[in-house]
């Protein structure tokens, strides 16, 4: 592997939480030196007006594979990936077969190798079948490289599963990831329960589905001492019981995705089945909480629960529509929305996009100092674009933010020191330094 520096950039250190002018010195697989750099030896990336980020990290996307490749392959999932400037995606455990066997795991890994895009990082089953009736092989599947446990789109409704469940991983330090829903109270429901679903005639899910279960999961991480992960948080009442959760120290972390951030209940107004999703999109006290939350650290990570369908499984009775839409292609630009609206600074941001999920998962990333591995995502903070969902590198088309004027977007991508994705034009292709 050669030696790159990327010179001239606005380098995003998340760790410090710092972001100036500096340059990256990449030597192979990884970061070198960081600072004010000269190497005539070395080819070099221009990167004025550009920022220098750790290579994002996403701890939870549906990659598909094995089973629905007609949705998602893991190469188009990573190709999308590495296209919205992720050099690491967690991928859940409800493919066909589900993952929940160190033979599925290792299916996953090796089809991510040949891929050659972002790094994959499987997370297994918590339970045999996602069936939730007992506990999957786990320490197989961390023999075969798993970083954490999850049932996600099927809420864990027996609290004796998931209680054991937290203390097995314990052995392996791995978190639990948790889609909080109870079934009960959610009764089949497609939309948020409050006036608008009164008006739309769909039937709706209660706040306290997500709270409820929070709440019982919080116990029982108090009971165990193992380490709870609770996904796409969607409500302030549960941004509440996070909140009390860590100042007793307990291990609970969450994340929250762009759609949760920037979408609220009034999406569905048109019945436009790409605003399904679970948990469903909430209100706009909901929206302010959450972003409240991310940014004071009771939320440790955006994370975009990408989940390509194929059209058909969209098209129809919004009743009837699968839940979930892509975002790994949309989620910088809108994460950087937050910036542009006073929400978060630039370090804060960057943060939670990288350090904040790769520490929950264990996993060597989110970081560019000295010595870490070379995985580096270059922004065009003023680049202007529209989505087009035909466009996207993912199979999947199924986003509420077709149309949408966005600013900013992932030009470059190293992952392991080595180029995988280039958008800049051709005046600023890699030259060499002489």
């Amino acid at each position: 592997m050669k030696r790159l520096l990327i010179a001239g950039g606005t380098v995003v250190d998340p760790v410090a939480g710092t972001a100036g002018p500096a340059d990256v010195l990449v030597d192979g697989e990884r970061i070198a030196a960081v600072g004010t750099l000269e190497d005539a030896e070395t080819a070099v990336i221009d990167a004025r007006g550009l920022l220098v980020l750790p290579g994002l990290v996403d701890m939870h996307v549906h990659l598909r594979e094995p089973g629905y490749e007609y949705k998602e392959t893991i190469a188009t999932g990573t190709a999308a990936a590495v296209a919205g400037g992720f050099t690491s995606v967690a991928c859940m455990a409800n493919t066909e077969p589900v993952n929940d066997s160190a033979a599925v795991t290792q299916y996953i890994l090796d089809r991510a190798r040949i891929a050659q895009a972002a790094r994959v990082y499987a997370i297994g089953a918590l339970s045999h079948g996602l069936a939730g009736e007992r506990l999957a092989e786990i320490g197989e599947m961390h023999r075969a490289g798993i970083v954490a446990i999850s049932d996600d789109g099927r809420p864990v409704m027996d609290a004796g599963l998931m209680r054991r469940a937290l203390e097995y991983s314990r052995m392996f330090d791995l978190p639990v990831v948790v889609h909080e829903e109870d079934r009960h109270l959610a009764a089949s429901g497609a939309m948020n329960e409050g006036v608008t679903s009164l008006r739309l005639g769909l039937r709706g899910i209660p706040a306290a589905a997500e709270e409820v279960m929070i709440a019982r999961d919080v116990a029982l991480t108090r009971l165990t001492g193992g380490r709870l992960h609770v996904a796409h948080v969607s409500t302030a009442g549960a941004v509440a019981l996070l909140r009390e959760a860590k100042v007793t120290g307990l291990p609970v972390t969450a994340e929250v995705t762009p759609h949760h951030l920037f979408l609220t209940e009034e999406a569905v107004g048109g019945y436009g089945t790409n605003a399904k999703m679970a948990p469903p999109l909430r209100t706009r006290a909901d929206v302010e909480a959450l972003r409240a939350a991310l940014a004071d650290g009771t939320i440790d990570a955006i994370a975009t629960d990408h989940a390509p369908h194929h059209v058909d499984e969209k098209e129809g009775e919004f009743d009837h529509a699968a839940n979930g839409i892509v975002g790994l292609e949309t989620a910088l630009p809108l994460a950087l929305r937050l910036v542009a609206e006073g929400v978060l600074d630039l370090p804060t941001l960057v943060a939670r996009l990288t350090i904040g999920p790769a520490r929950i998962l264990g996993i060597p990333a989110g970081t560019l100092a000295p010595g870490a591995t070379a995985d580096v995502t270059l922004v065009d903070p003023e680049r202007r674009w529209r989505v087009e969902a035909r466009s996207f590198r993912s199979k999947g088309r199924n986003t509420p933010f077709e149309g949408w004027e966005m600013v900013g977007r992932a030009v470059a991508v190293l992952v392991g020191g080595r180029l995988v994705h280039d958008e800049r034009p051709a005046a600023a292709a890699l030259r060499s330094a002489s």
